[in-house]
């Protein structure tokens, strides 16, 4: 397949090329998860990094058994990708942001009749719909700025003249209550399968699903009614999720944790909020556990980012990229965490997909405009 997969040891594998960083305490992570009882196969991304206790960048595929705790806290997390009626030749920066304004609050009266019309079950979460959320959640406006294969990207009725938007958000606190309450009854042991309590999570798990789904939608919408334009969704796919899956003569369960998947047609793979997107198309291959890199990977934890920039950079320099796009993040913690320099270089990621022959590239996409939060920073 390419030289950028590496097996490490029986049933673990990793997807990266020598240029590709990936910090030891992941490498580790990944070898515990393939401990787990009834874990067959775990494959790390060009992504990886530690997490909290498990590998983020990573799938994995069990048999008999599956466990919550591998999806994380936040089920349902993916992205889509909106093409828009907007002239990027008409809209800068300045004026997408004056437009768009403040968009961290519940969604008003208005938005009822759209919201219904979704579908979402009653959760307790409905305030949170329709909003992006913290960490590494973004809605970015963004501009083709390389086509590598013009007729994929007119299939997809992609105009480079027109902005496009990306959106990369999930369950919101929905995912973190039902990953809560499976910890605490559970601990991290997994659930067998056919058990009335794994049948319990596996309802639980498909709301988050549908939860996720409906808030990146009513992003996509909400930020197009502020910019006065209208749009489609290109694509829409989970990249922390659990679903059932046959590999070979083996029957089981396959868990993404930040990794995307391949057998769902195009995808978006994004870099940091300073860096490049990329618009690829697939091909499917049981090497990779039908999976793919989600986005750049971190470099350094987040409690590391303000005192290895804070002497550097100042909040406004952070606001603005190499790339001439703006990031508008009043978050004054969450703009060192989520600054460039925290995230690996995506054009790393892509190359080690690339050389394990399991993406081709259709478009590179540019920011122009990345929201985090309005909240008020200091």
């Amino acid at each position: 397949m390419g030289n950028s997969i590496q097996h490490l040891a029986d049933g673990v594998s990793l997807i990266a090329s020598a240029n590709t960083w990936i910090e030891g305490n992941a490498i580790q992570q990944l070898h515990t998860t393939a401990k787990l009882a009834g874990m067959q196969q775990v494959v790390g991304m060009p992504d990886l990094h530690p997490g909290r206790g498990y590998p983020v960048g990573a799938a994995f595929f069990s048999v008999g058994r599956f466990y919550p705790a591998l999806i994380g806290n936040d089920i349902g997390c993916g992205m889509s990708l909106w093409r828009t009626s907007l002239d990027k030749s008409k809209l800068a920066a300045d004026k997408l942001e004056k437009r768009l304004g403040n968009i961290d609050g519940p969604l008003d009266d208005t938005w009822q009749d759209v919201v219904a019309s979704l579908a979402v079950p009653e959760t307790g979460f409905e305030a949170s719909l329709g909003t992006i959320g913290g960490g590494n959640h973004f809605a970015e406006i963004q501009q083709v700025d390389d086509i590598h294969d013009q007729a994929a990207l007119q299939t997809l009725g992609i105009d480079k003249r027109q902005l496009l938007l990306l959106v990369h958000s999930g369950s919101r606190g929905l995912g973190q209550q039902i990953l809560r309450r499976h910890v605490d009854q559970f601990s991290h042991g997994g659930l067998q399968q056919g058990a009335a309590e794994a049948a319990d999570y596996l309802e639980q798990h498909e709301a988050a699903l549908l939860f996720a789904w409906a808030n990146r939608r009513l992003i996509g919408l909400r930020m197009l009614d502020r910019l006065r334009g209208d749009g489609d969704v290109v694509l829409d796919v989970h990249h922390n999720l659990l679903a059932p899956i046959t590999l070979g003569d083996q029957t089981g369960w396959l868990h993404r944790k930040g990794a995307t998947p391949s057998d769902a047609g195009v995808v978006v793979i994004p870099g940091s909020r300073g860096d490049y997107s990329y618009l690829v198309r697939p091909v499917p291959a049981e090497v990779s556990l039908y999976s793919l890199a989600h986005g750049a990977g971190r470099k350094w934890m987040r409690s590391e980012c303000k005192d290895r920039l804070s002497a550097r950079y100042t909040v406004a320099q952070l606001a603005k990229t190499q790339l001439g796009s703006r990031v508008v993040c009043n978050d004054r913690q969450l703009i060192f965490e989520e600054a460039p320099q925290a995230y690996k270089a995506i054009d790393t990621v892509i190359e080690s997909l690339q050389q394990a022959r399991l993406i081709d590239v259709i478009a590179r996409l540019k920011p122009v405009l990345t929201y985090k939060t309005y909240g008020e920073c200091c």
